[in-house]
């Protein structure tokens, strides 16, 4: 969830893709971040990636 919200929060900033899904993107919801929707939705889709890949990594690691 956090890589779809980055990806599509980062496309609507950049682009305005999507204008009908502007209030269900967490980066737009949140009046902290007013102003730095790019860089957060680049961090939550880093963190995404990251997330994807500790899970992979641990449903390996119990498998053996």
């Amino acid at each position: 969830m956090a890589l779809v919200q980055g990806v599509g929060g980062a496309a609507n900033t950049l682009f305005g893709w999507w204008r009908w899904a502007h209030d269900l993107l967490i980066v737009h919801r949140l009046d902290v971040l007013a102003g730095y929707e790019v860089f957060a939705s680049i961090a939550l889709a880093v963190l995404g990636v990251a997330l994807l890949g500790t899970a992979g990594t641990l449903k390996k690691d119990r498998a053996s």
